[in-house]
């Protein structure tokens, strides 16, 4: 069974730095691309980042360029989030997501990550 499991989340003070990771278990994921995305409280979901697992190539939502790094560890079938500089309005809860055309698409469970100012 394919699966999704984040860790990492936390409590930190602006200004602070937080390293999310995903792990990807139960099948192959072969050929998925992999994203991070959020949700703040009233919020709809929001792109993040994204990495192209084969290439490594990234792209990144304008307001966490610069802050955040993803990358991704094909060894350990896991994709991480390196989030410094983190901002009050970087609260949200923080979902790993493997997508691939013309396959099921696939959400972690979500981990909570809240910015204190």
């Amino acid at each position: 069974q394919a699966q999704l499991v984040e860790s990492g989340g936390g409590l930190v003070q602006a200004g602070g730095s937080l390293r999310l990771s995903c792990i990807r278990s139960g099948r192959t994921f072969s050929m998925y691309n992999m994203a991070w995305f959020r949700q703040a409280p009233g919020k709809e979901r929001e792109f993040v980042a994204a990495i192209n697992w084969s290439a490594g190539s990234t792209n990144y939502a304008d307001s966490v360029q610069g802050r955040f790094t993803i990358s991704r560890d094909s060894a350990k079938n896991t994709v991480s989030l390196q989030m410094n500089n983190l901002k009050p309005e970087d609260t949200a809860v923080y979902y790993c997501h493997a997508r691939r055309l013309g396959r099921p698409w696939y959400w972690g469970q979500g981990t909570q990550v809240t910015v204190s100012s």
